[in-house]
């Protein structure tokens, strides 16, 4: 795939997006729900070697090709990885799945009810080693935790200027300001962080588009002027925390928006899985996943 066949199966595919980036602090946590336990592994090389091997067996499974899956976010070592002895990037082309790749490094602490993106100073360097790669886009994630209008236009703020270094690479962001589920003012939150979204992509300079990855909202169909923006290429949306079979109800009742699940996809493969256990239920997982991200519930007015 060329990057306007790329642009295409995103845009246009059906199916749904698989989060495979779990990074630095949460690779204990994956590793844990995957059945490896920290006193299996020393150090990080080990540790990495170990998640590489899981993501290795998800994007060679049967189960994991570009019919279901359009696209795959990775972490910047599986990036620089191999799969069945090609580039992780080049694996996925070949399987009709179009990378991307994790670009934040971790959040700030919590100001004005948000957690801004630390600072990037290698971005530039590492935007031109996927693009030779040929990772189509980027993912970058900052946290919403309460409805405070500053916090949130903050966010929005940081997401469009590294988005907008992302698009000069000639890549697509996804642009990631995920508001916690657990807030107890989810819902004003979701509305803030939308009209926030609007004003910055009626910004957005004729010709660019660029994709939202967000919570899915506490009201079905709060996005709707986002999914049908013109700037906006997809609308994705992160489980978290919810379990699959909650994440795929939710999602169901969101028109346009398509899952970029991480942990709701891998929550029941385990690693003493055999290969047709492993296939099944990854397989089983993929199904549920797609079917929420392509056949909708009706919702009432």
């Amino acid at each position: 795939m060329n990057t306007a066949e790329m642009t295409a199966k995103i845009a246009q595919g059906n199916g749904f997006i698989a989060a495979l980036d779990q990074s630095g602090g949460s690779t204990p946590k994956a590793l844990k729900g995957y059945g490896i336990e920290e006193d299996a592994y020393s150090g990080d090389e080990e540790m990495f070697g170990l998640i590489h091997a899981m993501r290795s067996r998800i994007i060679t499974s049967p189960a994991f090709t570009g019919d279901k899956v359009i696209g795959a976010i990775l972490f910047e070592r599986t990036m620089d990885g191999k799969v069945d002895g090609k580039p992780t990037p080049q694996a996925l082309i070949e399987r009709g799945v179009v990378p991307f790749i994790k670009i934040d490094k971790g959040l700030e602490a919590e100001a004005n009810g948000v957690q801004l993106m630390k600072p990037m100073p290698e971005l530039d360097a590492l935007l031109v080693r996927a693009k030779g790669l040929g990772v189509f886009g980027t993912k970058e994630r900052s946290v919403v935790n309460l409805a405070n209008p500053q916090g949130i236009a903050a966010i929005v703020a940081q997401q469009f200027e590294i988005g907008q270094q992302v698009l000069a690479h000639g890549m697509m962001p996804i642009i990631e300001p995920e508001v916690n589920i657990k807030s107890p003012e989810r819902a004003q939150a979701d509305a803030i962080l939308r009209d926030e979204i609007l004003k910055a992509l009626d910004a957005l300079p004729e010709g660019q588009q660029v994709m939202l990855k967000l919570s899915i909202p506490a009201q079905a169909g709060l996005f709707d002027a986002l999914v049908d923006h013109p700037k906006v290429l997809r609308v994705v949306a992160l489980s978290g925390g919810f379990s699959r079979p909650e994440a795929c109800a939710e999602l169901a009742r969101n028109r346009g928006m398509i899952a970029s699940f991480s942990r709701a996809l891998l929550e029941d493969l385990r690693h003493g899985m055999s290969e047709s256990e492993f296939d099944a239920s990854l397989g089983g997982a993929i199904d549920e996943i797609h079917a929420a991200s392509t056949a909708k519930t009706a919702v009432a007015a």
